[in-house]
């Protein structure tokens, strides 16, 4: 079996992916090996059309698809994804964390407020819309007024972290608290990043002082707006097998996901890692990605451009 990974080694898909790689093969029935190949670019597109369109429909491919494209297609935002996510066989979400927008500490934008007087540039994976690191901060500023010069190009999430470090650009687009704790923690134990704003259904224990999306005071017409965008966020790292699989199968993935999630080993593998997983079922994953997509046309209408870089949009 294979585990395609849309971004490069390090990211959080990465450790993810390969932390089920080494696990989830001894619940398969015939216990095969699961080996992890990086397929990136196009903020997560090329690994997406190969799941979709070109890998074997029979069990043996898996992947955590991008979060950015699901929002993507219920918008029809990006041309260049040639399948329907509706279609994958969704076998559980791996890790639920909310989105933060960070800056690195030297930034000046200390505040999402202060957001909206200064241009902050802010780092993002791939060419365009598909990809989470463009739409949250595309997001902010078609909708909250924030003035986000975005730099478009980078390979993966590690990338962007080094262009912070070397002042290339003050922040980095999206990524999870739960992933800045596995893959940087360092970051968080010595404040090196400022998290301007975290985007969810609820607010993150760990960051009380961080404002939530919902939280602000958002009019009425902009509300739906922020709520698609909060229950996008949801979805976390999403684990997906090809489209066409025999429905036996798929139930024997759903059930070696869920019973590699409970072993002990399993578990200490995650926690050395700094991973804190809670990850949900792969029924409950596939009905809250097609709420998404089925959203309401009113809402998808005005989403659309919402998500959709303009003036601040650039290429390193």
């Amino acid at each position: 079996m294979k585990v395609i990974i849309r971004d490069t080694t390090g990211s959080n898909y990465d450790m993810l992916s390969r932390l089920v790689a080494r696990h989830m093969g001894a619940f398969i029935p015939g216990q095969p090996t699961i080996v992890p190949i990086n397929m990136v670019g196009g903020g997560g597109l090329i690994a997406a059309n190969y799941v979709a369109t070109v890998a074997p429909r029979d069990g043996t491919i898996l992947s955590i698809v991008g979060q950015g494209l699901i929002a993507d297609q219920a918008l029809g935002l990006s041309p260049q994804f040639q399948g329907d996510l509706r279609q994958f066989n969704w076998i559980a979400n791996i890790e639920s964390s909310n989105q933060i927008l960070v800056v690195w500490h030297t930034s000046q934008t200390k505040t999402i407020e202060d957001a909206k007087i200064r241009e902050t540039t802010i780092g993002a994976t791939g060419g365009g819309e598909a990809s989470a690191s463009v739409q949250y901060p595309a997001f902010f500023n078609n909708i909250l007024g924030t003035k986000f010069k975005i730099i478009l190009g980078y390979v993966g999430g590690p990338q962007i972290n080094l262009a912070m470090e070397r002042g290339e650009v003050e922040g980095r687009g999206t990524n999870t608290y739960a992933s800045y704790v596995a893959t940087t923690p360092h970051y968080i134990e010595k404040k090196l990043i400022r998290p301007l704003i975290q985007t969810g259904m609820r607010k993150d224990p760990a960051m009380p002082d961080v404002p939530l999306l919902l939280d602000l005071a958002l009019s009425p017409d902009v509300r739906p707006l922020a709520e698609f965008m909060s229950r996008s966020s949801t979805v976390g790292r999403p684990f997906a097998t090809t489209p066409g699989v025999p429905a036996e199968r798929v139930a024997a993935l759903r059930k070696a996901f869920a019973e590699m999630a409970r072993d002990p080993a399993f578990i200490e593998d995650a926690r050395s890692m700094k991973f804190d997983l809670n990850p949900t079922s792969g029924e409950e994953l596939a009905q809250l990605i097609s709420d998404i997509i089925n959203a309401p046309e009113a809402v998808r209408k005005l989403m659309g451009p919402a998500l959709v870089p303009k003036e601040s949009l650039d290429k390193k």
